[in-house]
């Protein structure tokens, strides 16, 4: 279910991240590496990127497979940016809501996206939904498993939890309720990158004070990509990685923490 990828570092285009790669993004719309559900990623595909000045980014969203979007390529040749996240989708359920439902979704300095599907949807989150005020679900872009779980981060990123603490807690509280569910989960502010591996692949590449990348799989055969284990947070600036298990609320066998940084 769906490919992404965020990027942090030196000012590129578009292109040189999203479609030049030979295992890019745009690829991976149609053959992923890497897919462990789902083979065409072509329900929607969408970029939100981050401006000079602008602590706002910008987003380019389109229902149909991003080779089929002329205007998006020559997005991808002239604009630049040192931030992105980016996604190609297959949706949970096929026409669910459109464009709004393609990621990433957007509140603020946040882009945020779901690679996965949340099983029992939409009975199994009916619970979760008590917790959230009127005004934020009334405000959700979209009806589909993502956009809830994007409600429910983003109530606790506006209760002021900082993104690490915010994104474990959302996975946790969804694997609870929705067990089996994949939730492999992708957030950026423009200056930090914060993500899960749960249920699918993730892999990060890092030159520090150059670029961090955060991606689904590889986008090329660079030897430095780095998987990132399953039940992982996975914390990212330009200049470091810090790795951090995650507990899942079905294992009852006593584990010890701990954390594993990675440069």
């Amino acid at each position: 279910m769906c490919r992404h990828l965020a990027y942090l570092g030196t000012q590129e285009p578009l292109g040189r991240l999203l479609v030049e790669p030979p295992h890019s993004l745009f690829r991976q719309s149609w053959a992923p590496r890497r897919q462990r559900h789902g083979t065409v990623n072509a329900d929607g595909f969408g970029v939100g990127w981050y401006a000079e000045g602008d602590p706002l980014p910008a987003r380019y969203r389109r229902t149909g497979p991003i080779w089929g979007d002329q205007s998006f390529a020559d997005l991808a040749r002239v604009v630049r940016t040192t931030a992105l996240l980016a996604a190609v989708r297959d949706a949970t359920v096929a026409g669910a809501d459109g464009e709004a439902a393609a990621a990433p979704f957007a509140a603020g300095p946040w882009l945020f996206s779901h690679n996965g599907a949340v099983l029992g949807w939409p009975r199994s989150l009916a619970p979760l939904v008590q917790s959230l005020p009127a005004m934020e679900l009334l405000s959700m872009e979209a009806r589909c498993d993502s956009a809830l779980v994007w409600a429910l981060l983003l109530h606790r990123l506006h209760e002021g939890d900082d993104e690490s603490q915010a994104l474990a807690d959302t996975v946790v509280e969804v694997a609870e309720a929705a067990p089996g569910s994949r939730l492999n989960l992708l957030l950026t502010n423009g200056d930090s990158i914060t993500a899960t591996a749960w249920g699918d692949t993730l892999w990060y590449l890092t030159e520090p004070g150059r670029r961090t990348v955060v991606a689904s799989e590889p986008y090329d055969e660079d030897p430095r990509w780095q998987e990132v284990p399953d039940r992982t947070l996975l914390s990212a600036t330009r200049d470091d990685v810090l790795l951090s298990p995650l507990k899942d609320p079905h294992d009852h066998m006593p584990s010890a923490p701990s954390k594993e940084p990675r440069t």
